[in-house]
């Protein structure tokens, strides 16, 4: 059974070793296992959310497509596709509005960041605040179910955008009486590092202290010796673990080689030499890289060339049929084909329902109350067996008083009241 697995890119900025080690390589690498289907996209309308100046989403464009195919990745064996290449995916991205939450939106991480910005600087909630950052998990829900893609390797802080999009697709689902949607499962690489800065801090766009991957040699040389150390001398003793330059020395080196770095720490090696060796450590793998690379930015047309070939075969394969089957689901019809009833699904989604399921990450199990049009109204904590979330279900099936709900092992997502008249509905039809 092939799995299909998707990463996105956002167009935002010039890749660095940190994208490199914690997300290129890896993926790269993955995309050559046995029964995978792997889908990599630049996500343009992505980078548009919080970067006005075309000629940089245009450049970071060139340049993310270019790192990706210099760095290894095989367009004939992969889809690699720029995201705005594919319309039906902001379609989808209406149809999924349409049945997304509210509720559910007020709660995503970078729109509550924003917000408490605001408040902590006196603003008005929404000062600042675009309906494009606000209704960002649904674009990405939508970039993820239009392929209805596996598994998604994101880091912790996207684990919430692949529950919403599990939530928007069952939410589908369910009002649409069919299994159009697969439901995505994240996937996280604890064993992929993650690279300090030129600070010590994360290396990141956002705190500017970032080694570009592509840097010419004598740029490189020069940022990797202003790597931020502390001041013993030479043949003092150092410890490897605390130290930004080890960190980075060990996303590169063999295990062999590592050991020795670590023994030269401990003999009391001088930065100056340490760095000089991460120098020519990192230069040796992404020389050849560099190359390639350059060669491949000077020819954007054969860059554009190959996405929009991905793109048109992808459509084709894929995305066209499947949102024809999605508008024919929600009833955008050819009027002069009969009327088609759908009173059975309608009879199934006027029903609250209760969702038992098992998560991957930590293998415990879950449930969750439904109300009749997918709304979410309890969520349960995570049990050992999936027999002790069905006694507190039968339990729950009985309650009559909010009071009865206050319990640890769940969570109201919704009023009480609207939870017990749910509770009400599902003990009547059950007789």
């Amino acid at each position: 059974m092939t799995t299909r697995v998707l990463t996105g890119i956002t167009t935002s900025g010039t890749p660095h070793l940190g994208n490199y080690v914690g997300a290129i390589r890896p993926a790269i690498a993955a995309s050559r296992s046995e029964g995978v289907e792997s889908f990599y996209f630049l996500a343009d309308y992505h980078a548009l959310i919080k970067v006005q100046d075309p000629a940089r989403v245009q450049r970071s464009t060139l340049e993310i497509a270019a790192t990706w195919l210099a760095c290894g990745l095989e367009p004939d064996k992969v889809w690699f596709y720029r995201q705005s290449d594919i319309p039906e995916i902001p379609e989808l991205t209406w149809l999924l509005t349409c049945v997304a939450g509210k509720g559910i939106l007020n709660r995503a991480h970078a729109y509550k960041a924003a917000v408490d910005k605001n408040r902590a600087e006196g603003e008005d909630d929404d000062a600042g605040i675009t309906a494009g950052l606000f209704m960002y998990p649904v674009l990405m829900a939508a970039d993820i179910l239009i392929f209805n893609a596996d598994k998604v390797p994101v880091g912790r802080d996207q684990i919430q955008h692949i529950e919403m999009a599990r939530d928007f697709g069952q939410r589908f689902n369910h009002l649409f009486g069919g299994d159009y949607f697969t439901l995505p499962e994240v996937v996280i690489e604890e064993n992929v590092a993650t690279l300090p800065g030129l600070d010590g801090r994360k290396m990141s766009k956002s705190y500017d202290n970032t080694i570009p991957l592509f840097a010419p040699r004598a740029e490189l040389k020069k940022l990797i010796a202003s790597i931020v150390t502390d001041s013993r001398a030479p043949g003092e003793p150092k410890e490897a673990e605390g130290s930004h330059v080890f960190q980075l020395h060990r996303a590169f080196a063999s295990v062999q080689d590592s050991e020795r770095m670590r023994d030269a720490f401990a003999a009391g090696i001088g930065w100056g030499e340490a760095k000089q060796a991460l120098f020519e450590l990192i230069d040796a793998e992404v020389a050849p890289l560099r190359e390639k690379y350059e060669a491949l930015m000077a020819r954007p047309a054969d860059i554009e060339e190959i996405l929009r070939d991905g793109a048109a075969r992808l459509r084709a394969r894929y995305a066209t049929p499947f949102i024809a089957e999605l508008r024919q689901a929600v009833g955008l019809r050819n009027l002069s084909a009969r009327a088609q009833t759908a009173a059975a699904a309608v009879e199934k989604a006027a029903l609250p329902q209760f969702k038992q399921y098992r998560e991957k990450s930590d293998g415990r199990f879950y449930f969750k109350l439904l109300d009749g049009q997918g709304d979410l109204l309890i969520q349960s904590e995570g049990f050992d067996s999936p027999k002790a979330a069905g006694e507190l279900i039968a339990v729950l099936k009985k309650v009559d008083r909010a009071d009865a709900m206050e319990t640890p092992e769940i969570v109201l997502h919704a009023p009480a009241e609207r939870a017990l008249a749910a509770l009400a509905q599902l003990r009547e039809a059950e007789g």
